[in-house]
């Protein structure tokens, strides 16, 4: 039964792999710096390692995709999260690049930086046949990064203000562990639960490493998420505080901001408490 299951899938992927783009989708292009990525040179590579997960039309229904707790990203829809742009527009060639090069934590989709900078490029291109949103629309022009300002301990402490003022707690939870009281009622577009992120843990977050790509997430939301933009909310200074807060929950990560933090009477009662509540064994997952 298996073996007959698996021809069928075979099969059909051989069948819609073999279809002829359309013109315009023939003609798809991605510009990553001085290369540029051609679709009909990314349709192989979506073909060889992509399709098991994001699906032989790109809508998310892979064969592997009923195994996987954190759905693949439906190309149809046109949304993702990791965005330069603002909240609702398309990302940019870059962004879609970023995320192939990057892959993301807390899911299947794995950094594929084994590829070359043209063959990744290639794979942009054509992932971007699949939405028709790209037949009519151009991605949004990427948010204005103002610099980041001095890092102070008023910069920390008015970001751990905003976290309660914007009540990120909700979700985020008071310490930051993605256990808000909302977080266990949270579902992304495909009415899937999604967890918040626990900002005490040492991976990253899924847009990147830098406090720039935080930054990003605060002023550009992350579509098909619960998280939303707060563009039209705060000033590009409150998001740098909220930065600079943030990265003193990461207590396990030795960033400026934490030092600074543990260097008061204040920052260090806090980040000792969190250590303290941390204590718990095994794998946390209740039998």
């Amino acid at each position: 039964m298996r073996r007959i299951q698996f021809m069928k899938i075979a099969l059909n992927l051989l069948l819609v792999a073999a279809l002829p783009m359309a013109a315009g989708a023939q003609q798809m292009e991605a510009h990553i710096g001085n290369v540029t990525g051609h679709a009909e040179a990314g349709k192989a590579l979506y073909y060889r390692y992509c399709w098991g997960c994001h699906g032989a039309r790109g809508n998310g229904d892979g064969e592997n995709a009923p195994y996987l707790n954190i759905l693949p990203r439906n190309f149809v829809a046109g949304t993702f999260k990791c965005r330069s742009t603002p909240t609702g527009t398309l990302p940019l060639d870059q962004d879609l690049y970023n995320s192939v090069e990057r892959g993301f934590n807390f899911t299947n989709m794995p950094s594929w930086n084994a590829l070359t900078v043209e063959e990744r490029a290639n794979l942009v291109a054509f992932i971007k046949t699949f939405s028709p949103r790209w037949k009519t629309e151009k991605a949004g022009d990427p948010i204005q990064i103002p610099a980041e300002p001095a890092l102070t301990v008023g910069s920390i402490q008015h970001g751990k203000e905003l976290f309660q003022k914007l009540e990120c707690w909700k979700c985020h939870g008071n310490e930051g562990r993605g256990d808000g009281p909302s977080a266990s009622t949270l579902t992304d577009n495909n009415d899937q639960p999604i967890r918040p992120y626990n900002f005490t843990s040492d991976n990253r977050s899924k847009c990147g490493t830098t406090n720039k790509d935080l930054y990003k997430i605060f002023m550009t939301g992350l579509d098909g998420t619960p998280m939303p933009s707060f563009a039209d909310v705060i000033k590009p200074e409150d998001a740098w505080d909220l930065v600079h807060y943030l990265r003193t929950l990461q207590y396990n990560d030795k960033s400026p901001e934490l030092t600074l933090w543990l260097s008061t009477k204040e920052g260090a009662a806090i980040v000792n408490a969190q250590k303290v509540a941390n204590t718990n064994t095994g794998s946390g997952v209740n039998p």
